[in-house]
């Protein structure tokens, strides 16, 4: 599974793309120069039960590191991530 990013101006995105399927997206809005929202993530049907959602916060937790930034996780989904996954606490923008 590949994850590619999408950075605009004021927001982006992640795909998730195998076999050349859309399998997820999880969307982000810029809030400055330094922190992101994570404001919403989805799943296609066929890929549920496969980490896909997972996979795509992960994405976005490496670039927030490798960038110095901070994530604000206002989507339940990217929220439930951040709760259960003590090792990417340091990212979250408190």
């Amino acid at each position: 599974m590949e994850i590619e990013q999408i950075n605009e101006d004021r927001k982006g995105y992640y795909k998730a793309v195998e076999d050349g399927k859309e399998a997820g997206r999880m969307t982000y809005t810029w809030a400055g120069d330094t922190k992101f929202i994570i404001d919403h993530t989805e799943v296609s049907p066929d890929f549920n039960g496969k980490g896909v959602g997972k996979k795509l916060v992960m994405a976005a937790v490496t670039y927030a590191r490798e960038n110095n930034l901070k994530i604000i996780p206002l989507c339940p989904f990217a929220k439930s991530v951040f709760d259960k996954t003590d090792d990417i606490k340091n990212v979250l923008f408190h």
